[in-house]
């Protein structure tokens, strides 16, 4: 049943859950917003406007996620699909020759 309510998640439902996710790290972690912006070389700004409403430019995600060590969590953005058989990897490795 979760996977059938991540359907019908929207776009800005994404945005407000990872920057709440972002906001409640930071602050487990015992930075302020000014201190976490500062050690991410982000604007106050953008990491208050991000933590309001989810939107913040890319490059300053990735800096606020290496700044909050969580930076492995993107490594998952747009992976690759596994593999159901030996078949697809067989043809996936033809593909790329």
């Amino acid at each position: 049943m979760n996977s059938l309510m991540n359907i019908y998640r929207m776009p800005g439902e994404v945005l407000q859950q990872v920057a709440s996710r972002e906001k409640a790290l930071r602050k487990k972690q015992g930075f302020s917003q000014e201190e976490l912006a500062q050690l991410a070389g982000v604007s106050l700004g953008s990491l208050r406007r991000f933590e309001q409403t989810g939107r913040i430019s890319f490059d300053s995600l990735v800096a606020i996620s290496f700044a909050l060590r969580c930076e492995d969590e993107l490594d998952g953005l747009f992976a690759k699909p596994g593999y159901s058989s030996i078949e697809e990897v067989i043809a996936d490795a033809r593909k790329s020759r």
